[in-house]
């Protein structure tokens, strides 16, 4: 009896064991577990309208197999190992996405990939953005990577009875060929369960997606997780590898007529055209600058006493949005500062510098400015040393010509960069000038030394949101000091002052403000919330002075600025609009959102017009989404317009055909 027992589980260890040895035994455990972190970072980014149906799970097992076929070309031991670095490598992959994503509201892409070195810099941002359950996303190590060693050990203990070795005695060729038939089996497999899908959705609901992919979150939907990588990889290659692709005459000819109908709207000359002609200009980027807490208080303290004192003198634009995407700071910067929109992936500093745009330095500059960037930080974080000489600046004044006297945060904090650039600016920059002051104080994860700021947040003590709160007055605080210096300078009376913030705050828990500003919110009120940044405009004799209700965007900046110097835009190729024209404005944001004041629509993640919301503006409230559908047609058109100018270096062209 004890024989019998003891042959039974020796059996039935060695049927286990055979299973275990199987030839496809890794391979199914692999996909198994890889689909399994899939669908975990799927449900943990939380998106709207976007479910894994079927078809989404046929394309993930696609995808899987894309990336894996050429495993099955490779001996029994040699697969396991290759499996083993496809699944560390797309574990690394995934995760990365979902902690980018969890800042970003978007997916790692090849040109984020080249703005590496950004990543070692943002520290404690990435250590916030890390939650104790991410383990999961590693848990299958733990069951795969001992099993390849289990095999690898166990196989040696098998006799010339079993499959795997029966296979090794035949010749080379028959196991050459019988690999390399199934490998290209599977890729063939992978191909269709991939294609297919995404055949049917862009015949359906997607049509058109890879020509207007204005969101990667839509492309997502489509193509899943791995799909969506590919494609980048894919997209970077024609942009970037061999020859330059180019844009089709009749398409170039489309856009450069729609700047010229443009520039009638912006040949508007009032009173305030070259009002200010010869004064100096400067503007500051505040980081995560936004526009809810504007004349909010806390526990009966002001959040903001400095720019709310401001509003009283100045021009206050409460419905100025940023036109940001995956460049954020960057994507400010040259919005502002080119009046085009940024790119759906990466940054234009990073990815066309060296392609032509009409910039407000270089405009200034070939006027008699002399225009000056500050920005305590690395020249080379965000490609700014490059790009600042291809936009003309005299000085780009980095971290580097700073003193660290109070260091705060990421860097030197605001009050000491506002104090030393003014004593810059006062001491070595010829007038008049353009400086161009880009804040950091207040960047996430917002930890500020509990002595920098004094503002007692409540409730809100100790988490991201209190934290928030308290760096942003502390970077009003330093707007106070600077403005008090700039009339201590003589400065204030000469200059126009321009003040807004750069992007949200990536905190986008609803809960939170509703908290902060006691009422419930909608979906409109939230979308208005992490999209508005303030605009400060203050003139030198202090007119004009009042609240701006009129919806306006960062692209809008550099028109107004010149209209207020009386320089003429005809020459220039910008998107945006003149703040002080007037005329009827509307903001389309990177997501394809826009408003003209009188509706805003929300797109759908999905990307299909008719799963997003139109609001009407005057009661607050969903109306019919075709209300909406001219507004989304003419949103799409310039962020088209807008990528192709920047992708084909439409202005250079336009340009040399004009010398002609």
């Amino acid at each position: 009896m004890l024989v019998i027992r003891t042959t039974s589980a020796r059996r039935t260890g060695n049927m286990f064991s055979r299973l275990l040895l199987s030839q496809y035994f890794g391979l199914v455990l692999f996909f198994v577990l890889m689909i399994g972190k899939l669908v975990l970072i799927h449900y943990n980014l939380h998106a709207q309208n976007i479910d894994m149906n079927p078809l989404d799970y046929v394309i993930a097992i696609g995808s899987l197999l894309l990336v894996s076929f050429w495993t099955l070309w490779l001996p029994r031991r040699g697969r396991l190992i290759a499996l083993v670095v496809l699944d560390i490598l797309l574990t690394a992959l995934i995760y990365s996405d979902m902690v980018y994503y969890r800042y970003f509201q978007d997916f790692i892409t090849i040109p984020v990939l080249l703005q590496a070195g950004q990543v070692d810099s943002l520290g404690g941002s990435i250590a916030s953005l890390m939650y104790w359950w991410d383990i999961f996303f590693f848990a299958d190590w733990i069951l795969f990577i001992p099993y390849v060693i289990f095999v690898a050990s166990l196989r040696r203990r098998f006799t010339t009875n079993d499959h795997y070795l029966e296979a090794s005695r035949s010749s080379f060729t028959k196991r050459f060929l019988l690999r390399f038939s199934k490998g290209a089996l599977a890729f063939l497999i992978g191909y269709v369960l991939t294609f297919g899908p995404i055949k049917i959705y862009t015949s359906t609901w997607a049509t058109g997606i890879f020509v207007g992919n204005w969101w990667s979150m839509a492309l997502y939907n489509v193509t899943g997780l791995i799909g969506f990588h590919g494609y980048d990889i894919y997209r970077y290659g024609q942009d970037h590898l061999g020859p330059q692709p180019t844009l089709a005459q009749v398409e170039s000819d489309k856009d450069k007529e729609w700047f010229n109908q443009h520039q009638k709207l912006l040949q508007v000359k009032n009173d305030l055209y070259g009002k200010y002609k010869g004064k100096n200009v400067m503007v500051i980027q505040a980081e995560a600058f936004m526009n809810f807490f504007i004349g909010k208080q806390i526990n009966g303290q002001a959040i903001t006493p400095n720019f709310d004192k401001l509003t009283k003198e100045s021009m206050y634009f409460n419905n100025y949005f940023h036109q940001t995407a995956q460049g954020r700071t960057s994507d400010a910067d040259f919005s502002t500062h080119a009046s085009l929109h940024p790119l759906p992936t990466g940054s234009v500093f990073i990815r066309y510098a060296d392609h032509k745009f009409d910039t407000l330095p270089s405009i200034l500059k070939d006027t008699g400015y002399s225009p000056n960037a500050f920005h305590v930080y690395d020249s080379s974080f965000w490609n700014r040393y490059t790009m600042y000489k291809a936009m003309n600046y005299d000085k780009f004044y980095s971290k580097k010509d700073f003193k660290i006297d109070e260091p705060l945060g990421w860097s030197l904090g605001d009050k000491s960069f506002f104090r030393q650039t003014l004593n810059d600016l006062t001491t070595e920059v010829k007038q008049p000038f353009y400086a161009y002051m880009v804040g950091i104080s207040s960047h996430h994860p917002y930890n500020l030394s509990p002595d920098a700021v004094d503002l007692d947040v409540g409730e809100f003590e100790g988490t991201m949101f209190g934290d928030y709160l308290k760096s942003v007055h502390y970077v009003d605080e330093a707007l106070g000091e600077l403005v008090d210096q700039m009339k201590k300078d003589g400065l204030w009376d000469n200059t126009i002052l321009m003040f807004y913030g750069d992007h949200d705050n990536s905190i986008k828990d609803k809960a939170l403000y509703e908290k902060f500003l006691g009422k419930p919110l909608t979906d409109l009120d939230m979308q208005k919330i992490m999209n508005q940044v303030p605009l400060l405009v203050h003139l030198p004799d202090g007119s004009q002075a009042g609240t701006y209700t009129e919806p306006a965007g960062q692209l809008d900046l550099t028109p107004s600025v010149m209209h207020l110097l009386g320089i003429s835009t005809k020459p220039y190729h910008f998107m945006g609009n003149d703040l002080f024209s007037g005329k009827p404005r509307m903001v389309v944001l990177r997501t394809g959102a826009f408003t003209d004041g009188r509706v805003y629509y929300i797109p759908s993640e999905d990307g299909t017009f008719s799963n997003g919301t139109c609001y009407n503006l005057s009661t607050g409230q969903p109306t019919d989404v075709n209300a909406c559908g001219p507004g989304y047609t003419e949103a799409l058109n310039r962020l088209k317009i807008s990528d192709q100018v920047i992708t084909y270096d439409l202005i250079r062209e336009w340009e040399t055909e004009a010398k002609k």
